[in-house]
């Protein structure tokens, strides 16, 4: 196989944040389909309280931004966006480590909702309405960071047995979600699953490029001691007005750095304190 072909028909290792998410998104997902079953005023409060909902965000139900991820109810939708966050989520793991990882997912989930709710509460809206849930936003975007950090690699997808360019792919899935966004009179999932590629895009570009997060941490340093040297400052006027009120006078240069007094040359101008 050529080195830069991604196969997932060997599948990929289950481990890392990966396996924890997907553990996670099982858990609470059978616990969902047990109450829906045995208790369903239960089960249908917590799918209430956990789907991203613009209504009960509105009534600031924060919390929905990151919740709805791990609502499911569909088994389909259900497996689906998991197979997107363990094909793809693996290699994309690898190349960035597990907390950056955790980053990508949440990120964009909640970069996605806010998107999303931003479109649903416009003036007159009538787009973006309903509810959302599962983590399709997240494994687009996972989808989207894997492209742009392999644009040139075909991806061989099980079961079909052929190479296909990670570019298509992800035109495939934008294609087929945009189909479902307008028979579903632009319906609040569809938008936030279609959000979750530019929140992919918008997570690698802020984060995950090695540039950007140099410039971003010079920036962050560059700022920080600007704020310093001001106070340094600061301190050293301060310093420099108590001093005089006391009958003494001390200077600072412009940096804030205490300058001493010259002191009187002694034993013939010499530097030094004594000479022979």
């Amino acid at each position: 196989m050529a080195r830069n072909t991604y196969s997932t028909m060997g599948f990929p290792p289950f481990r890392g944040a990966v396996r924890e998410i997907i553990l996670a998104s099982v858990a609470i997902y059978v616990v969902i389909l047990l109450l829906l079953s045995f208790a369903p005023v239960v089960g249908q409060t917590i799918l209430t309280l956990g789907i991203l909902d613009p209504a009960h965000i509105r009534e600031l139900w924060l919390w929905q931004f990151v919740t709805y991820a791990f609502m499911y109810v569909d088994p389909l939708q259900f497996v689906f966006s998991l197979l997107g966050v363990y094909f793809l989520g693996g290699a994309v793991e690898g190349q960035i480590g597990k907390t950056r990882f955790y980053g990508l997912f949440f990120g964009s989930l909640i970069i996605s909702a806010i998107a999303g709710f931003a479109l649903a509460s416009l003036p007159g809206a009538r787009i973006a309405q309903g509810p959302a849930m599962g983590s399709g936003a997240a494994a687009n975007a996972i989808l989207m960071v894997f492209y742009l950090f392999n644009r040139g690699a075909p991806i061989m997808l099980f079961p079909i047995p052929i190479q296909i360019p990670v570019k298509w792919i992800v035109l495939f899935t934008a294609a087929i979600e945009t189909a479902y966004l307008l028979l579903s009179h632009f319906a609040l999932f569809y938008f936030v699953l279609l959000l979750g590629l530019g929140a992919g895009y918008i997570w690698h570009t802020l984060f995950l490029t090695r540039r950007t997060s140099v410039g971003i941490s010079e920036k962050y340093f560059g700022l920080r001691n600007s704020y310093y040297r001001w106070k340094r400052r600061r301190a050293a006027r301060k310093f420099e007005v108590y001093m005089r009120d006391h009958d003494r006078t001390v200077t600072f240069d412009e940096h804030g750095n205490y300058i001493p007094p010259k002191e009187d040359k002694k034993n013939g101008g010499s530097k030094s304190g004594w000479v022979n």
